[in-house]
Parts: C-alpha cells; sequence; structure tokens
C-alpha cells in the first residue's frame, strides 16, 4: 500500500471509529478490516436494518450491545446494536430489524412490540462496502434473556449509554462512530419512554458523513456541520 491509501484508510477509519486511526486494533499498512476504499466506480449502499433495544434499570435506561466476532471483516470486533443486510425474504427494514436481533441475540419481538425509526446512517462515498441503515429503537420484552449467536457476535452487555460511552473512551469496547454519535442522542434521556417518546416526534433524515482531511487527525462532517455542503 502506497502512503496515499494508507492516508485514504486513515480517513475511512475516522467515520466508522470516531477517532484519527484505529489506535493499537488495525495496522495502517493495510486497509481497516471491511473498509478498503473503493477505486473507480462508486458502490452502492446495500438496505440494512439495525436495532436499538433497550430496557429500564435502577440507574437509569440500559442499551444492549453486541460485540462482532473479530474474525468478520466488516467491522470485526466492535461493539455495536444487533443488525445487518436485509434479505430478500424481509418484508421491510423493520422486518429485517427484528429478524436480526433475534438471529444475533437471541432475542424475537412480539406482533405489538413498536419498533420507532429512530435514524438513517449512510457508509460514506468512497468506502467499498457501504450500507443505507435504518436504525429503530424498542423496548426489550420484562425477562429477555440475551443468547448471542457465537459465529456473527460472540458477547453482549447491557449498558447505559453514559456507560458506553466512557467504556469507549478508556479503549475498553471498541465503538464506531455511528454508535457513538447514537449513544450521545440516547444519553440525552433516561427511561425508555422518554428515549421513544423522544424518537417519536424527530424527523427523520440521511445522515452521510464526509472526511475533509486535516493532517493527522481528519475531521468528520454530518449534514448541517459548516463546509458540510461545500464537499
Amino acid at each position: 500500500m502506497n502512503p496515499q491509501e494508507v492516508h485514504i484508510h486513515c480517513l475511512v477509519a475516522v467515520v466508522l471509529m470516531g477517532r484519527g486511526i484505529y489506535a493499537a486494533a488495525v495496522r495502517v499498512d493495510r486497509p481497516p478490516p471491511g473498509e478498503e476504499w473503493s477505486h473507480g466506480e462508486i458502490t452502492e449502499p446495500r438496505p440494512a436494518a439495525s436495532l436499538i433495544l433497550l430496557r429500564d434499570a435502577d440507574h437509569g435506561q440500559e442499551v444492549l450491545l453486541v460485540q462482532r466476532t473479530p474474525a468478520q471483516r466488516f467491522m470485526g470486533g466492535a461493539w455495536v446494536f444487533p443488525g445487518g443486510a436485509v434479505h430478500a425474504e424481509d418484508a421491510d427494514q423493520g422486518a429485517a430489524a427484528r429478524r436480526e436481533l433475534e438471529e444475533e441475540a437471541g432475542i424475537a419481538l412480539g406482533a405489538g412490540t413498536e419498533l420507532v425509526p429512530f435514524s438513517r446512517w449512510i457508509t460514506p462515498v468512497g468506502v467499498k462496502i457501504r450500507f443505507d441503515t435504518w436504525f429503530f429503537a424498542a423496548e426489550a420484552p420484562p425477562g429477555a434473556e440475551v443468547k448471542v449467536d457465537g459465529s456473527e457476535c460472540v458477547d453482549f452487555r447491557w449498558i447505559t449509554p453514559a456507560g458506553a460511552l466512557a467504556a469507549g473512551e478508556r479503549d475498553e469496547l471498541m465503538l464506531v462512530f455511528p454508535t457513538i454519535k447514537h449513544l450521545e442522542r440516547l444519553a440525552e434521556t433516561s427511561t425508555v419512554a422518554a428515549t421513544l417518546a423522544a424518537a417519536r416526534t424527530r424527523p427523520v433524515t440521511p445522515v452521510l458523513p464526509k472526511v475533509v482531511p486535516a493532517g493527522e487527525r481528519p475531521r468528520v462532517l454530518l449534514p448541517g456541520d459548516p463546509g458540510y455542503d461545500d464537499l
């Protein structure tokens, strides 16, 4: 890999990791897993869905995070919300989110469980593997027990959004950029009811991050940030 390609892959890592590089998790002499730069035509994002599962606890609401197996090509080892690509048999993104939750965490949501649209994120242009992901928020069934599948996901945690962010800062959890931004939003409310109520009133607009080279610590711009529309 030539120096220019190394720089490009570091830029891509910013979008996914929320930092300038992967720290000790990934060397800069090869592309981060699943984030190879696409040379040539722009890759069309694949429809995907993710489920933000919440429950109330004595110390505030908790969210379910699962750890992707380190062997995974895309975001291996990262702690994420259960989710994945939409399959042909899925009726829509909501159905895909339900299926992924059951496959990865062993939790089946009843037909009456409300899935509240929370956000929509699109992988930046230029990344080889791209997804157009709808995130849904839902309350966990009472007494739900998590059973990770052991293949795509190898561990799980129920954790407060603030606790997850703090663990990420301590490098105890590998958190990708979209997960960090969602945890920051979740930390604004303290109960499941408040989180779902806020999401119901908030319009869902696509979020397409853009990366700006800025020396050794490139910046990530989100819609609404100064300079975003100039790129």
